[in-house]
């Protein structure tokens, strides 16, 4: 039997370069370690190489600069792995490897993975939807943990109890956008499906939500949080079930604080005969990866991920390398993409009277 041969360099160097888009020459001098080429063309032709699938040079490996943690609530919801993906390559790109932590049901919790991590000595630690986003959790773990001397940023939740840099999406704004949208399209009853109150974001999304609708129909917040918002849990399933009973209410459209949730009020829907979008408007939250592609293609709110999880690594560098972010909240705009979950109001809707 003859040998095996492998694919030829010359065969490599044209797919490497056609995918970092520069000459063969180029990716020959980079991977001979040769000089004269472009910081950011070089950072180009290693990416190739890691698309590819080849092993980069020897010559060419970077010695981590240190591990640094993201701790992650879960990783069911696409919007996780995403956002974990954004904070990893830019950890990757400055030097330091990434450690993922994620917290599982009757797994490790959010302070034994902290601890963990520590025990590592790691560089620093990004937490995302942690406890910091629970109003009734001890906030002086972070406190703890600052003097242990273990810089760290916080994503998604604020608290003023804790001095550190936060990273959040404008919650309220979001709100603002989907309510503003499903009334240009005729509805008046509009739902809020989302998770347990004593969260920061659901708490802030209440008040933007109770803010547009307040304006737009003149009612009282009592009125809006008793009738048209419904608590559950974060989950396919959660909005399924926050979806039926606001159903029941009698809204047409159905706002949600994340895509999975949407996916479930989908699910209520058409358990019910309904068609969505022509008899129930749904809109989502997140714009997580593949969430266009569901039937029909889900109108949700997009989530700046990108924006964030650069801004969580530029901040988590500058306490690390001692010259300390604000103690405050960085706060990104969230972005309506409108697709084909939402639609006009159906003909007999028995409506709230907008105010003239």
């Amino acid at each position: 039997m003859r040998p095996v041969q492998s694919k030829p360099m010359t065969a490599r160097l044209a797919d490497i370069a056609a995918q970092a888009g520069v000459s063969e020459a180029t990716v020959s001098r980079v991977l001979n370690g040769k000089p004269g080429v472009a910081a950011a063309t070089r950072e180009s032709v290693l990416a190739a190489l890691d698309v590819l699938g080849y092993e980069r040079p020897v010559r060419l490996r970077q010695r981590s600069a240190g591990l640094v943690g993201l701790i992650t609530p879960e990783l069911e919801n696409p919007i996780f792995p995403a956002l974990a993906q954004v904070i990893g390559q830019g950890l990757t790109r400055q030097g330091y490897t990434p450690v993922l932590a994620t917290q599982t049901p009757g797994g490790s919790t959010e302070d034994e993975l902290t601890e963990m991590l520590v025990e590592r000595s790691v560089s620093g630690i990004i937490f995302v939807s942690g406890l910091h986003a629970d109003t009734t959790a001890d906030m002086t773990r972070y406190d703890k943990l600052r003097g242990q001397g273990v810089p760290f940023v916080l994503v998604d939740g604020f608290s003023p109890k804790v001095q550190a840099p936060f990273i959040s999406p404008d919650d309220r704004a979001a709100m603002r956008l989907a309510v503003t949208h499903l009334i240009s399209l005729g509805h008046t009853r509009i739902g809020l499906a989302l998770g347990p109150k004593r969260f920061v974001p659901v708490v802030r999304k209440i008040e933007g939500f109770v803010r547009a609708m307040q304006d737009h129909f003149g009612l009282t917040p009592e009125q809006i949080e008793s009738e048209f918002v419904q608590h559950s849990l974060y989950t396919l399933e959660g909005g399924q079930a926050a979806t039926s009973a606001l159903l029941d209410r009698g809204c047409t459209a159905i706002v949600c604080a994340s895509d999975m949730m949407a996916l479930g009020a989908i699910r209520a829907a058409r358990q019910r005969g309904l068609s969505v979008p022509r008899e129930v408007s749904v809109v989502g939250f997140d714009d997580s990866p593949l969430i266009a592609f569901t039937d029909p293609p889900l109108t949700t709110i997009r989530k700046p991920v990108t924006a964030m999880g650069q801004a969580a690594v530029r901040a988590l560098l500058e306490e690390i390398g001692g010259t300390p972010a604000p103690h405050s909240e960085f706060v990104f705009m969230p972005e309506l993409v409108v697709r084909g979950s939402t639609a006009s109001v159906p003909v007999r809707e028995p409506g709230v009277t907008a105010r003239s």
